[in-house]
């Protein structure tokens, strides 16, 4: 893979080599050590019946349902379980080392497993040290080497003053920049103001590199009310919409300025969308995630002192929700991903201005945008699409993302129809705090494959197998 700029509106996948043109199914079969048979597998061309051939942890063929196994291969026969790839989650804050009663790579990769998700980049922060050095990013990668499920890459950070370690962090691998615009929760990462943010957006496209970019305008939350206390209506009212808009503004108008690559990270303003999508038209280099529990969970349903549904921006109106469902049917926002943002219990605490504010989502975003996604009539591969085919290409991991010839064989299996109810003693993050708890929810993951090995099925885990990632990979 090249760091070549890749941008997940035009990175949908070429048509795979393996389809009905292939003339001889036995022939490319014969190498194959392994063979996954279902009859729906998510392909890029659609879900159809098909068996994926397999060798050395790499996707070979996708040929018809029917196909033989060669001699010696192992065929799975998975019924009409789906075979889906693996999902790819670019906004995990594992925040280890350092704060590892928070989270830590053994227990946050297990949580990914267990929801099908066999690839994270985990954020900079907030691990103690924050990655915003080659020093810091080595530190982390010994603390995961040998704890992770799955496969991890990292994000390094851009603070007030680090601009001279952003190049060294981007030859040493690291798949992009995060930077906030307000205050991050944390002292020892500070967000950027204006004229940083400008040094340093400068700086990264300067090497072809890509920010992302916490979008809330600090002085837009000076100005709204700020009320303590276990009220819901209090802590929306202080993190408004104008708060992500204008700051949405100024990042457009930096990027156009400076032809940088810039992504949002976790849009919850609907009211931002009429100009992501009018700056995406101009050509200005954009992206936008957004998430689980801004697409599954409304303001109207928080009761009141029930902080686990705290995170920031916040979870808004129902009507704000279908407003980010149309913009991920008509493309307007990009992809989905989990921010999946820990703390012990204690900082949950029934006080919104001082709770700790982050959603716990890695091992059910799947089944909770899938069942949202099922609701209002979208399919199995527009979750993929969102969740899996742009997030790989957001930061150019083009081995994974896709089932077709040339890919890691990384896949997860699901039940679609199957239901469960969330029980948080269930969960395999290391404090089980979670919005979902209760919600009946559509898709059982079955099983999760890396590079063609199986490491999990039906809630039992294989020793770690995951690889650190970086560009060059």
């Amino acid at each position: 893979m090249s760091d070549a700029e890749l941008m997940p509106s035009d990175a949908e996948p070429a048509p795979s080599d393996a389809g009905p043109a292939l003339a001889d199914a036995d022939l490319v079969l014969a190498d194959a050590d392994l063979v996954l048979r279902s009859t729906r597998v998510v392909t890029p061309e659609g879900i159809r019946a098909a068996s994926v051939a397999v060798a050395a942890g790499v996707i070979t063929a996708v040929l018809p349902h029917d196909a033989r196994p060669p001699e010696g291969a192992r065929l799975e026969d998975l019924g009409d379980d789906v075979l889906l790839p693996g999902l790819v989650d670019t906004h995990v804050h594992v925040n280890d080392p350092g704060r590892t009663e928070w989270e830590g790579f053994w227990t946050a990769t297990r949580a990914a497993a267990a929801g099908g998700i066999t690839t994270l980049v985990d954020m900079p922060l907030n691990s103690l040290p924050p990655t915003t050095t080659v020093d810091h990013l080595r530190a982390k990668q010994r603390t995961a080497a040998d704890k992770a499920h799955v496969d991890v890459g990292f994000w390094g950070g851009a603070l007030p003053g680090n601009v001279e370690d952003l190049r060294p962090l981007h030859d040493a691998g690291v798949f992009g920049f995060k930077a906030f615009l307000s205050p991050s929760g944390v002292e020892e990462f500070p967000h950027l103001g204006r004229d940083a943010l400008a040094r340093s957006m400068a700086e990264i496209a300067g090497f072809g590199g890509l920010l992302i970019v916490h979008a809330e305008d600090p002085h837009r939350l000076d100005a709204a009310p700020q009320r303590g206390g276990p009220r819901y209506a209090d802590f929306l009212a202080s993190r408004p919409r104008q708060a992500e808009d204008s700051a949405i503004a100024g990042l457009v108008a930096e990027a156009e300025r400076l032809h940088a690559r810039v992504h949002v990270l976790h849009l919850s303003s609907s009211d931002a969308l009429p100009l992501i999508a009018a700056a995406k038209a101009d050509g200005v280099r954009l992206t936008v995630e957004t998430c689980p529990h801004y697409l599954t969970l409304t303001a109207e349903e928080v009761p009141d002192g029930a902080s686990e549904f705290k995170c920031c921006p916040p979870i808004r109106e129902a009507a704000n929700q279908d407003l980010l469902w149309k913009a991920l049917a008509d493309g307007t926002v990009d992809c989905v991903v989990t921010d999946h943002s820990p703390s012990t219990a204690d900082l949950k605490t029934g006080d919104f201005a001082t709770a700790w504010g982050g959603i716990s989502g890695l091992q059910l975003s799947l089944p909770a945008v899938w069942t949202e996604a099922r609701r209002r009539g979208h399919g199995l591969e527009d979750v993929v699409r969102w969740m899996s085919t742009r997030t790989a290409a957001l930061v150019g991991l083009d081995r994974k993302g896709a089932i077709e010839s040339g890919r890691d064989a990384d896949f997860a299996v699901l039940a679609p129809d199957e239901t469960f109810t969330v029980d948080p003693a269930a969960l395999q993050h290391r404090n089980r705090v979670t919005a979902y708890a209760g919600r009946t929810l559509h898709g059982v993951v079955k099983s999760t494959w890396l590079r063609g090995e199986r490491i999990l099925a039906d809630g039992e885990f294989t020793a770690p197998k995951g690889r650190l990632l970086t560009r060059a990979h």
